[in-house]
C-alpha cells in the first residue's frame, strides 16, 4: 500500500514538474537578428514590437508572429502611357525591408508579408511607374532613363513609407515599348 502511494506521489510530482517546465519554456521567445516580433495576447496585438533578444510572453494565452526585417526583393511588372500617349511596359526589382518599429502596425493593417506585397507593394509600384512615365515622352523614357528611375524611386519611397516599408533601391529590369513605336523607330533608322 505504501509503495503504491509513493508511486502515485512520484507520478503526481513528475506531472506537476513537467507542467511547470512546459509553462516555463513557453514563457519566453527569442527574436533573432534580422527579425521583429508582434506579441498577441488572446488574439489582440500588443503595442511595441519585440526586437532582437529574449522576451517574456504569457504562457498558453499568447502567440508571437515573427517578421523578417532584412532586405527583401520583389519583382513587379508595370504598364503606363507616356506623355505622348505611347504604351510603355517595365519590370522592376524592388529591394525593401520592413521597419522593425512598425511591425505591429503592419500586423494589424496587413497581416502577413504576402498580403503586404500583394495589397500594397505591387499596386503602389504600378502607380508610381504611371506617375513617372506620364511626365515624359517615350523617347525621353529611353534617353533619360535615370530621370525616369529617379522619379519612380521618389514616388514609390514616399508611397510605401507610410505603410512601414523602407525602399532601399529599385532597378528597372526591362523597359519595352509598343510594337508600333518600335516599328516606327526602326523605319526612321532605315530612312536615315
Amino acid at each position: 500500500m505504501k509503495s503504491q502511494q509513493q508511486s502515485l506521489q512520484t507520478l503526481i510530482l513528475a506531472t506537476v514538474l513537467s507542467v511547470i517546465l512546459l509553462i516555463g519554456f513557453n514563457s519566453f521567445v527569442i527574436i533573432n537578428p534580422g527579425q521583429a516580433g508582434v506579441l498577441s495576447i488572446l488574439g489582440r496585438a500588443r503595442d511595441g514590437a519585440l526586437l532582437e533578444g529574449i522576451h517574456f510572453k504569457p504562457p498558453l494565452v499568447s502567440q508571437v508572429d515573427i517578421y523578417d526585417v532584412t532586405v527583401q526583393k520583389f519583382e513587379v511588372p508595370g504598364q503606363s502611357s507616356t506623355k505622348d500617349l505611347q504604351q510603355l511596359s517595365a519590370s522592376f526589382a524592388i529591394n525593401f525591408r520592413l521597419d522593425p518599429v512598425q511591425v505591429v502596425k503592419i500586423r494589424r493593417e496587413q497581416g502577413t508579408l504576402q498580403n503586404l506585397v500583394a495589397k500594397v507593394i505591387a499596386p503602389q509600384t504600378q502607380e508610381s511607374f504611371k506617375i513617372a512615365a506620364a511626365r515624359r515622352t517615350v523617347e525621353e523614357a529611353i534617353t533619360k532613363r535615370e530621370e525616369l528611375k529617379s522619379d519612380f524611386d521618389n514616388a514609390l519611397g514616399s508611397r510605401l513609407d507610410k505603410y512601414g516599408i523602407i525602399v532601399l533601391d529599385t532597378s528597372v529590369i526591362d523597359l519595352t515599348f509598343s510594337p508600333e513605336f518600335a516599328r516606327a523607330v526602326e523605319d526612321k533608322q532605315i530612312a536615315e
